[in-house]
């Protein structure tokens, strides 16, 4: 019963982190629902279902789901944001070592990310993403 509802209220916090996402330029909207998904599939079955067929959610998850890719607009919104917030990171870290994990972990991120397969969303009704 407590780990249902602790699923449960770390599925919702990542659905809540993922509309601002949609919203905020520097928070990503991909990676939480992805982790609501999980949460709710342990949590809630009935909550992953309405996640999973939401029209603007749903698509973005079932393209990940069913074929292990992402949307060219969010490929690009996220290489973005991933150099961006290396960049920061990097730049307020004093140590030299420190500089080099990050850049490190900057490329193998990178690199694993940009092979994921693209393939664009169905637009639900004539909308776009």
């Amino acid at each position: 019963m407590v780990r249902k509802t602790l699923l449960l209220l770390c599925g919702w916090i990542c659905v809540a982190l993922g509309l601002l996402g949609a919203f905020l330029p520097l928070l990503p909207t991909t990676p939480f629902l992805l982790l609501a998904s999980a949460c709710f599939m342990r949590g809630s079955p009935r909550l992953n279902h309405w996640l999973l067929n939401h029209p603007k959610f749903g698509p973005i998850l079932n393209n990940w789901h069913h074929h292990r890719a992402v949307s060219k607009h969010v490929k690009r919104r996220a290489n973005i944001m991933i150099v961006a917030s290396f960049a920061f990171s990097i730049y307020l870290v004093p140590l030299l070592w420190h500089k080099v994990m990050l850049v490190a972990m900057l490329v193998v991120l990178l690199v694993w990310f940009n092979r994921l397969p693209e393939r664009d969303n169905p637009a639900p009704q004539g909308e776009s993403l």
